[in-house]
């Protein structure tokens, strides 16, 4: 008998790639998917463990998944919270009946088995099915096959893992070292995704073809963006760390016909990103942001900002708001910093009390809020080119999917055309084209 699989994908888009590439073996292995959790035989939560609100979502979901599933139905944990913390989750989470960690990539398929499932409960199924997770040469996930993509866009992961020792961050201890794609196999993924927009992303994409300078040579990334373009309508680039943001590489996204600067900035103030362990300060990324948009005015840039970071002063946060004033991002997004094992930021004395964090955090995004709403309100009456994503919902180069805003058109417009349409309203972040129907009250509420 057929059996069926469930999966939920928590965390960034780097996951939801991976959770693709589960969903691609399964369905090789003969399993069909279900969007019904108490229809599945095999439920997979792919976690993530960036930080500590992400690790509680993830347990939560494994719960709440764990008391939908039909009786008989196996529960595997997958991806990087159970990589990270694979045997003190098993003990802890008597829930789950696999934890499959794939810092080193793991291919989880599901066969029948004579042996019983144990159910939290106790109970065992007379139809049971066994989880076996083998350890595949290093990198191997990037490389399994993939369905066709549901969206008109997609995300394609081009490299795993870091190299770089941010402060804050623990990806590298579970993630391992950059491991770069062949650029073969990248354009092979995007024939078989088949989709508009193509979303490239890595833990440090501008770092692409570092570790494997004889093989993919010098700008490796720029070569890569020239020839993901030239099959797809569009390509995006998402996570650009600040210094290897070259002249090169700002020319190569602005001739995509997609001028989007994801720019990983963190901070601004140059002594507080050197505690960080990061590179550059505000001038510096001001200079580079002003010269984007000397080349092309209608480039769209977002960054994100850790707030809080041990040692954070007034002075340092002042300069940030000035910043953000100076900068007038598109959109912005602004983070408690968290504590992380594993990180330089751990061990550091100095820590921002909880209450001025947040305080921090509420004057940024004020801020931000209307710099973002000033912006959306200057594209009224514009004409923009604009994806189709779902009935009703479209983006232009200056939305990156599930991200930023959308923008709002007639529901009779095919999903995955492109269209130009004009700009009737703003909505905060989003917009509204002329002939869609949209209930004003209830984005508003919404947006509250």
């Amino acid at each position: 008998m057929t059996q069926s699989f469930y999966l939920e994908s928590l965390g960034c888009p780097k996951n939801d790639v991976d959770s693709d590439k589960i969903i691609g073996t399964l369905l090789l292995d003969g399993l069909v998917q279900t969007d019904v959790v108490s229809l599945a035989d095999l439920v997979v939560v792919n976690t993530c463990a960036f930080i500590e609100d992400a690790r509680r979502e993830s347990i939560d979901t494994v719960l709440e998944l764990s008391a939908q599933r039909k009786f008989g139905a196996r529960v595997v944990v997958t991806g990087c919270m159970a990589e990270r913390y694979g045997s003190e989750l098993a003990e802890s989470l008597p829930e789950a009946d696999h934890i499959a960690g794939f810092g080193v990539p793991v291919n989880i398929t599901i066969k029948p088995s004579s042996e019983s499932a144990i159910r939290p409960s106790g109970k065992s199924s007379r139809k049971s099915l066994a989880i076996t997770s083998e350890k595949v040469p290093s990198f191997d996930l990037l490389n399994l096959p993939r369905p066709k993509s549901r969206a008109p866009w997609a995300y394609i992961k081009i490299a795993e893992g870091c190299d770089r020792n941010c402060g804050f961050c623990a990806i590298p201890s579970f993630r391992g070292p950059q491991r770069s794609r062949d650029v073969q196999s990248i354009l092979d993924e995007v024939d078989q995704l088949q989709a508009k927009e193509i979303v490239l992303v890595a833990q440090d994409l501008a770092s692409y073809g570092k570790d494997r300078p004889d093989e993919l040579g010098a700008g490796s990334i720029v070569n890569l963006v020239n020839r993901v373009a030239s099959k797809v309508e569009r390509t995006r680039l998402l996570y650009l760390y600040p210094s290897d943001l070259s002249d090169a590489l700002i020319d190569a996204i602005c001739a995509t016909g997609v001028p989007y600067f994801d720019l990983s900035l963190q901070h601004v103030s140059k002594r507080h990103l050197r505690r960080m362990r990061r590179w550059g300060d505000g001038t510096r990324f001001l200079t580079r942001i002003e010269d984007i948009r000397k080349r092309e005015p209608q480039a769209a840039m977002r960054s994100n900002f850790i707030v809080g970071y041990p040692g954070e002063t007034e002075e340092d946060h002042d300069q940030l708001l000035r910043f953000v004033e100076a900068a007038q991002l598109d959109w912005c997004g602004f983070f408690a910093f968290s504590p992380e094992e594993g990180t330089h930021a751990l061990g550091l004395p100095d820590r921002v009390p909880a209450t001025l964090m947040h305080e921090r955090l509420g004057e940024l995004r004020e801020m931000q809020d209307a710099i973002t709403a000033r912006r959306r309100d200057a594209l009224i009456g514009e004409t923009l080119s604009v994806l189709v994503d779902s009935p009703g919902v479209a983006r232009s180069h200056r939305e990156a999917p599930e991200i930023d805003g959308v923008i709002h058109v007639s529901e009779t417009i095919t999903v995955g055309s492109f269209v130009d349409v004009e700009i009737a309203n703003a909505l905060g972040p989003d917009l509204v084209a002329v002939g869609a129907l949209v209930d004003v009250e209830a984005q508003v509420d919404s947006a509250r």
